[in-house]
């Protein structure tokens, strides 16, 4: 029976070293496992067993990428400005073994190569260019660490100016400086409105002036050309009066001829006689002679006209007298 506990305890044993040497790695993870004090692997991600009191883990590295934040270095410019700059490093473990053993304390390694090569790139820059070129001293600064950090397999991904605080007097004169540059910049928007304003306004007059011009132009034109109408309209109107009263006459003179020829035709085709035609003359003459006429011209033709006169009286009378026979 103390042969089975024995074998019982051993088992027991076994069971416990093969458990407790069970390694899980959990993801982003790597695990650096010596053998007798030498680098023996790099576990990744899964399930792993160690030989117990032969191998150890020596460290566990996250090839997350991690962030660390530096505090505040003191930097000088080219113009002798000090001034503090905090910076802020993202990197990456690559190589576990490297980073393992290729560097002693690697967060500390990485704070002061930052600190140092900040302070060189800095110090060929004068204090307005460190202002204004934070790129160019951050896509510097991330080459240099990259490069250096390679061989402790470390991947520098980009590093940061998180602040850049120059001294206090430096700050007032910057900040009176910005001061009288919103101000001018206020000035000359302010001067640039009034100009545009004043442009605005007497373009505004200009054009009103062209169009009461133009409005006084056209209504002269029109009213030229009214009264240019209006005459037209007079003249047509009194032309066509004109033609209407010669047409009038014109029809007038034509009736009057055309009566005395009507009254000469019946006159030809009465056949008279020469006594009538004389007697015709006469009242031609009576009419002539009506009162209105100063002068008067008498005709050879009617200077018999007693003689005529007394001849048809004597043709009446003889018509009407009783006739005696002898």
């Amino acid at each position: 029976m103390e042969g089975i506990y024995i074998l019982l305890g051993v088992l027991a044993v076994i069971l416990l070293l093969i458990v407790c040497n069970i390694r899980v790695v959990p993801q982003a993870y790597v695990y650096v496992v010596e053998r007798f004090g030498a680098f023996h692997a790099a576990w990744g991600t899964g399930l792993h067993w160690k030989f117990p009191l032969i191998e150890k883990v020596a460290k566990r590295v996250s090839i997350k990428e991690q962030v660390v934040d530096f505090q505040p270095q003191s930097v000088i410019t080219k113009d002798n400005v000090t001034m503090q700059i905090d910076t802020v490093v993202f990197f990456q473990i690559t190589n576990a073994m490297q980073f393992t053993y290729g560097v002693e304390r690697p967060i500390s390694a990485i704070e002061n190569l930052t600190a140092t090569t900040l302070r060189n790139i800095v110090g060929d820059l004068d204090l307005e260019a460190t202002l204004t070129s934070r790129d160019i001293i951050n896509t510097r600064i991330t080459a240099i660490l990259d490069e250096a950090t390679d061989r402790w397999g470390i991947k520098v991904q980009r590093v940061e100016l998180k602040n850049i605080l120059p001294p206090r007097e430096i700050q007032d004169a910057m900040e009176r400086q910005m001061k009288a540059d919103r101000e001018r910049r206020e000035k000359v928007i302010q001067a640039e409105a009034e100009k545009k304003s004043q442009i605005l306004v007497a373009e505004g007059e200009k054009e009103s002036k062209i169009l009461r011009a133009q409005a006084d132009k056209e209504a002269k034109i029109l009213s030229a050309e009214a009264d240019k109408q209006s005459l037209i309209l007079q003249a047509d109107a009194i032309r066509e009066q004109k033609i209407r009263e010669a047409e009038g006459e014109a029809q007038a003179i034509n009736m009057v001829q055309q009566a005395v020829a009507d009254s000469i035709i019946k006159l030809n085709e009465a056949n008279p006689n020469e006594q009538v035609i004389q007697l015709k003359s006469l009242e031609a003459f009576g009419k002539a002679a009506d009162g209105r006429a100063t002068k008067i011209i008498i005709p050879s033709e009617i200077q018999g006209l007693a003689g005529l006169a007394t001849g048809i009286k004597e043709v009446v009378g003889s018509n009407n007298a009783p006739q005696i026979k002898q």
